[in-house]
């Protein structure tokens, strides 16, 4: 699915150079389920802009699907992370006059799709996320993990083959955390789902199928990790959920 080699992002800091990517070099299989952890101004966030095609590198080489991305125009770019790449924020970026339906459908608005096969679909996918009953509300009525649930039927409604997850429980409490990223993990398992996470949290990270750590634009380690005790137990509590 991904396949970054020797891949650098620098940006000006007046005069000094700011090395947010040195030399990195990553490859996640389709179906895996990654997890970035590192401190602030570790590069996280630069790497997801470039694994999202939202930036890209100064030096190295990012292959997305086994196709270069560097030298794509803005509009190739485009087409890929409206038709291949599903994204998650820590703020939900919901549009706020806007239902849940709604905002589930805006994916397949730019994709072209036609409105009663738009609507169906993300009727289906809120159902799956346990909001069947929820999807004419609008965000300011659901709760926090209500949004962030809508925020991933939305990231999941064009049928990516990448789903990036930038801090998606940043903005939740610890146990409706534990159940988004427990989401997370059913989606990898039962759909096959790549996933891609960025998260502070070391607990969290342990959903995950590897962990890496990032430090000063760099890779420090990559651990393969067991399926723990955590993933069951909340797993367990999630029927309701797909």
């Amino acid at each position: 699915m991904i396949d970054l080699i020797n891949a650098s992002k620098t940006y000006s800091l007046g005069t000094e150079p700011l090395h947010a990517l040195a030399e990195v070099s990553l490859r996640v299989a389709s179906g895996e389920f990654i997890a970035i952890l590192g401190p602030s101004g570790s590069g996280k966030s630069t790497l997801m802009h470039i694994l999202g095609c939202l930036d890209t590198l100064t030096s190295g080489d990012y292959r997305f699907r086994g196709r270069p991305v560097s030298g794509l125009s803005a509009n190739e770019l485009a087409a890929i992370r409206n038709r291949h790449i599903g994204f998650v924020f820590q703020g939900f970026h919901l549009l706020p006059r806007a239902t849940a339906i709604q905002n589930v459908q805006l994916p397949l608005v730019f994709a072209g799709v036609k409105p009663g096969i738009r609507r169906e679909t993300a009727a289906d996918l809120l159902r799956r996320m346990g909001l069947a009953d929820r999807s004419d509300h609008l965000p300011g009525a659901l709760s926090g993990g209500e949004r962030q649930r809508v925020a991933i039927a939305r990231a999941l409604a064009n049928a990516p083959d990448l789903l990036l997850a930038d801090e998606p429980t940043g903005n939740l409490d610890s146990r409706t955390g534990e159940q988004i990223i427990a989401l997370l993990r059913k989606l990898v398992d039962e759909r096959q789902q790549t996933v891609v996470m960025v998260t502070h949290d070391a607990k969290h990270a342990s959903m995950a199928d590897r962990v890496i750590s990032m430090r000063d634009g760099r890779f420090e380690d990559d651990q393969i990790l067991p399926r723990g005790r955590f993933a069951g137990e909340v797993l367990s509590d999630l029927g309701q959920l797909p």
